[in-house]
């Protein structure tokens, strides 16, 4: 009797092996077939140009490298082109855009003086800047008379709309102070030359700013004089979201995808990042842990009606934006194509406590 019961066992354990056996058999047929589908050749590598706003970028800037040298676009079947630009404000950037060229940073100014493009992705919705002046500099009032940066624009461009956000508080005008225009790569050098008395200046620029001249202060933390403001986002232009959609779609999800990668694998995207920069390591591996710890970049589409709105508030207030001429969110944000994007991507999650 033992004999038998044995034999049953063996029989069911036999036939409990088959079954997970064929299971597993059609486990991995599955895996092969996704793989094999995943890693298809493209029919075509579709050709696109991304902007980046500075030249050379700051660590901010740097997802479109990551996304590039690790072969996210190219899984995506982009073959996609950097150009560096003097400022997102710069007429070299807006009409690349307007052009159809290049996607690359907008805002709702541009798009409210008659640029006629949609942002599609939110690099990085909150400010890494801090305001950086002079020794001699200790509060606001100190900048009266003195030389402040307009690199990225001139008049118009981000320095100069920070620095005349700062001289707001202490009831100063941007006719009190001297702006200098420059190459958005004489920042830190016009600061350190004393050629500029303040400057707003990226988290890497700051500690190397303070490496080389300790008197060197941030006087302001721009984002928390302007929390609502929307620092960075990517668009298109009309014509390139009516011809090439499915592309700028892609292009969104695989700057998701990498936006996700930095959060995730510090190691891997420093290397990038330092080449990309043309910073000491050092400097980089500072500004990447400020960025990822006040979730300056975006981990789902980044973008936010409250930002946006204030945003162009802002702008009408300062007189940028003509109060006739005020756009909406939806004219101003593809937000359906930033969710496709978003979906592609896997739906939105939290990294690090970071949600945009």
């Amino acid at each position: 009797m033992t004999g038998e019961n044995n034999r049953k066992r063996l029989i069911l354990a036999i036939r409990a092996a088959l079954i997970m056996i064929a299971a597993m058999t059609g486990i991995s047929a599955e895996v092969g077939t996704a793989a094999a589908q995943a890693k298809a050749p493209c029919k075509e590598m579709r050709k696109i140009k991304i902007g980046v706003s500075v030249a050379p970028p700051n660590v901010v800037h740097t997802p479109v490298y990551v996304a590039r040298d690790l072969g996210i676009f190219k899984s995506r079947c982009i073959d996609a082109e950097i150009v560096e630009f003097e400022g997102g404000s710069s007429a070299a950037n807006l009409a690349a855009v307007t052009q159809g060229q290049a996607v690359a940073s907008i805002n709702a100014t541009a798009i409210s003086q008659g640029l006629k493009a949609k942002q599609f992705w939110g690099m990085a919705p909150r400010l890494p800047h801090g305001y950086m002046v002079s020794e001699e500099i200790k509060t606001a009032a100190d900048l009266k008379g003195k030389r402040l940066s307009a690199t990225g624009g001139g008049v118009g461009g981000f320095n100069w709309v920070m620095g005349r956000e700062v001289l707001k508080t202490a009831g100063l005008k941007v006719e009190d102070v001297q702006f200098i225009s420059q190459a958005t790569a004489g920042r830190l050098p016009g600061l350190l030359a004393g050629q500029l008395n303040a400057v707003a200046l990226h988290p890497e620029d700051v500690h190397l700013a303070q490496k080389e001249k300790p008197g060197l202060h941030v006087l302001v933390d721009l984002s928390k004089l302007m929390p609502k403001y929307f620092f960075n986002a990517y668009g298109a232009a009309d014509s390139m979201l009516a011809k090439d959609r499915a592309m700028v779609r892609d292009v969104a999800t695989s700057l998701i995808e990498a936006n996700r990668v930095i959060y995730n694998q510090k190691e891997k995207v420093i290397p990038i990042m330092v080449e990309a920069t043309k910073k000491p390591q050092e400097a980089v591996s500072f500004s990447y842990d400020y960025l990822v710890k006040n979730c300056v970049w975006s981990v789902n589409t980044g973008f936010s009606r409250e930002r946006t709105e204030w945003s162009i508030e802002n702008g009408i207030e300062n007189g940028d934006i003509q109060a006739d001429k005020k756009p909406t969110y939806d004219q101003v944000v593809d937000i359906k194509l930033g969710e496709e994007a978003l979906k592609a991507a896997g739906g939105p999650t939290k990294i690090r406590g970071c949600s945009d």
